[in-house]
């Protein structure tokens, strides 16, 4: 198993490491707030963290949909909250340009699922020197995933993730194959659950996606107790004002007990 570490937070070395905020930028002042609130809580539970925020989110269900305010408004507020506020960052890329841009700011390149096949971006992202995190698309078996880790490897990668979001089950509606899991950290990679994404509802509400977020703290809690390197969480300090993916971001408010619950589970089954 390959481990590496980002900032303070490590990632494949036993440990449970998380990647929290909101899913997209929306003002300075509400990224300081969140990232702050959420720094504190994880410093009072005793577990560490990437901040994660997209400067923008590009795969919406309708041309209506929000997608953020702009690479340049994004990352220089993601570079203050990361000198401000102390925790490393990571955030979306789309195209292979935006690669070296976004890496000269984030401490960790997020490749977005329905993206995770496209070898350029890949390979630009490998070529920042930064880690790596890829969502498994959709649509794709767990065991294809070895592809993603292969292409980042030819290409100079040396620390990479593996995330599981949940696979396409019908229409509008996702279920996550626990199987994905031991599969996956069978690359010798570290393997991330996003929690949050997998209870989406893919186009459930016509020109946006619905979602099931009281289902959040029993996904977390499998996916612990199976052995995941890292949990992965949008959280928003009021998911029905969220401009993007608001019925499946966590609620602030649940995120502490939560975090202790899941810091309890890994202790017991990581022994």
């Amino acid at each position: 198993m390959e481990q590496f570490e980002i900032g303070d937070v490590a990632f494949g070395g036993g440990g449970l490491s998380f990647i929290l905020g909101p899913c997209v930028v929306e003002s300075y002042e509400h990224a300081r707030m969140m990232s702050s609130a959420i720094k504190e809580i994880c410093d009072r539970v005793g577990v560490r963290f990437v901040y994660k925020s997209s400067f923008d989110k590009a795969n919406r269900s309708s041309i209506e949909s929000f997608r953020g305010q702009g690479m340049e408004f994004g990352l220089e507020i993601l570079a203050r909250v990361k000198d401000e506020v102390g925790v490393p960052v990571i955030t979306d890329i789309h195209e292979p340009w935006q690669a070296e841009r976004a890496a000269r700011v984030a401490d960790m390149l997020q490749i977005p699922a329905f993206l995770c096949r496209q070898t350029d971006l890949l390979v630009a992202a490998a070529a920042t020197g930064k880690a790596v995190n890829v969502k498994k698309g959709q649509f794709l078996a767990p065991w294809d995933a070895r592809n993603i880790v292969d292409k980042l490897k030819d290409a100079g990668c040396g620390k990479i993730l593996l995330t599981e979001r949940g696979a396409s089950f019908g229409y509008n509606n996702l279920v996550v194959d626990l199987r994905s899991f031991p599969i996956m950290r069978s690359f010798g990679v570290p393997v991330v659950f996003d929690v949050t994404h997998s209870l989406q509802l893919p186009g459930g509400l016509g020109k946006a996606t619905d979602g099931q977020g009281q289902y959040i703290e029993d996904f977390a809690r499998a996916g612990v107790a199976c052995g995941v390197d890292a949990v992965f969480m949008e959280v928003h300090d009021d998911p029905s004002k969220a401009p993007s993916d608001g019925p499946n971001q966590l609620p602030l408010s649940r995120l502490e007990p939560l975090l202790a619950k899941l810091k309890a589970i890994h202790e017991i089954t990581a022994n």
